[in-house]
């Protein structure tokens, strides 16, 4: 007897949802010694969004996730798993990923979080794809979600990491395919866990008693606020997303010449350039949105799909090419057929 090929599986649709609240450079500057010029020049970010009181990661996650569910034409209860990818999890437990479950009206549906930062939603969407490739599940939804906003310093301190980061979810439901040519051919993860330290947030730590300290949250060095060496993390990505996205490539037996678009993690803009200058890919087949949301970590990949397809840069048949970088240090990329 010959053995079944694992049913491949694909994205059916797409939702996302960022807040109302448009925080730009120059409001910034308010705040901290800064500019729009010196944070355009630096990162490519011109505004980004930032939640009010009291909304978590999961409440994004949910209007997101309900777009996604409606556009696929799905009620929850066709959900069979539900991932969260966040580093903002509403709270430290249970997962997120449970609270934006019952949130969406779900009962009894496993559900787990993804912390792996820029990368999460790649991580995530490996996850997914397995699950429907071994039978495990038939339709999957996959989050990413993060409130970023409530948890860095706004001042010239924190300037650096600061002037970066929004808020925004992006969710995606996942089903078996229907045509072999179409969906998800592949999703190719690395980590190196030796440069953890280059962009990290060191506290609240349980390797510490009591895990948050008062000191944590002032001092010329708080381990409260995240911490980045830029330069180190921006020379690590320009050489590990060219590299992670030719693997992809090379492993379908495509080339670059065949790729359509590109949808990167938006990290920052003149990462993205480098990457595609490297690779001497044209930029009108690049996705980005950076400028208006900043990186919003495990949101970006799904938002700028989001939008993407909303311009008719991402229609059926093109083969489309999804990467991220970042905290970890982890990196991925994921190779599919619209």
């Amino acid at each position: 007897m010959g053995t079944a090929t694992p049913t491949r599986s694909r994205i059916l649709a797409v939702g996302r949802a960022v807040p109302d609240r448009v925080v730009t450079n120059e409001d910034l500057g308010v705040l901290m010694d800064t500019s729009d010029e010196w944070i355009q020049q630096r990162t490519g970010i011109r505004q980004r969004r930032h939640v009010g009181a009291d909304c978590g990661a999961t409440d994004l996650g949910r209007i997101a996730s309900e777009e996604a569910l409606r556009s696929a034409g799905l009620g929850i209860e066709a959900i069979d798993l539900v991932i969260f990818a966040t580093l903002s999890p509403d709270i430290d437990w249970p997962a997120s990923a449970a609270l934006l479950a019952s949130k969406l009206g779900a009962r009894r549906v496993p559900a787990f979080d993804v912390k792996n930062q820029c990368s999460g939603f790649l991580y995530s969407l490996a996850c997914a794809d397995a699950a429907i490739r071994s039978g495990r599940a038939r339709h999957v939804l996959v989050c990413g979600g993060e409130i970023h906003s409530s948890g860095l310093d706004l001042t010239t301190r924190g300037r650096e990491v600061g002037v970066i980061f929004g808020d925004g979810a992006g969710a995606v439901v996942l089903g078996p395919s229907e045509d072999p040519g179409r969906g998800i051919f592949s999703v190719h993860l690395h980590a190196d866990g030796s440069n953890a330290e280059k962009l990290w947030l060191e506290a609240a730590a349980s390797r510490r008693r009591p895990r948050l300290l008062p000191e944590d949250l002032g001092g010329d060095d708080p381990k409260a606020f995240p911490r980045m060496r830029g330069k180190y993390v921006f020379k690590h990505a320009v050489t590990r997303m060219p590299e992670v996205i030719r693997e992809a490539l090379d492993h379908n037996g495509f080339t670059l010449g065949d790729l359509d678009v590109l949808v990167p993690h938006q990290a920052n803009l003149r990462i993205n350039q480098m990457v595609a200058a490297s690779m001497e890919l044209d930029e009108s087949k690049v996705v980005n949105n950076i400028d208006r949301y900043g990186n919003t970590t495990a949101a970006s990949i799904p938002l700028a799909l989001h939008e993407a397809l909303a311009d008719g840069r991402v229609a059926p048949g093109k083969l489309v090419c999804l990467a991220a970088f970042g905290a970890g240090f982890t990196w991925a990329a994921a190779l599919l057929r619209w």
